[in-house]
């Protein structure tokens, strides 16, 4: 992590991606700025900030197309603790079952208002594959055997 000065310099700048797919492309300012921010976030938790309306209005679809426990409800509290609605689907019990493709689903989704989709599939490079067929932000909470951001930012914090 940064020192109070860095962490200042790096809050003032802003993220500009729509996506967060891996971390390969992601400067060390941009990986910087998330983890400030995961630091900031745990400080106001720790002072009992439990819920914040930073994404008051906003649907974040949890997309599980194989099952987890662990990284499925950290996105899912996460998402409530920053006041967004959420829609956490499992594959199971789906239209998947009749054939339905998974971007199909992740559309179908999308239109009921999500602006933020966090998938996790056992394909590596779905996450990829699907911010190419969506509007919505797409947040890779682990595809296979390729990567796990999310994990790999965690286990950076």
């Amino acid at each position: 992590m940064t020192s109070p000065s860095d962490a200042s310099a790096a809050r003032s700048q802003v993220w500009t991606r729509k996506h967060l797919l891996g971390l390969e492309d992601l400067t060390a300012e941009e990986i910087t700025l998330i983890l400030d921010q995961a630091a900031e976030f745990k400080a106001q938790f720790l002072q009992g900030d439990t819920k914040l309306d930073l994404l008051t209005g906003s649907v974040v679809a949890n997309l599980f197309f194989e099952p987890s426990t662990r990284t499925r409800t950290s996105f899912s509290l996460a998402a409530k603790r920053l006041s967004a609605d959420t829609i956490d689907f499992t594959s199971s019990g789906s239209s998947l079952s009749k054939g339905e493709t998974f971007i199909d689903t992740a559309r179908n989704i999308e239109a009921m208002g999500a602006g933020l989709i966090v998938v996790r599939h056992s394909t590596p490079g779905t996450p990829h594959q699907l911010s190419r067929h969506v509007d919505a932000g797409v947040l890779n909470a682990g595809d296979g055997t390729h990567e796990h951001p999310t994990q790999a930012l965690l286990d950076i914090f």
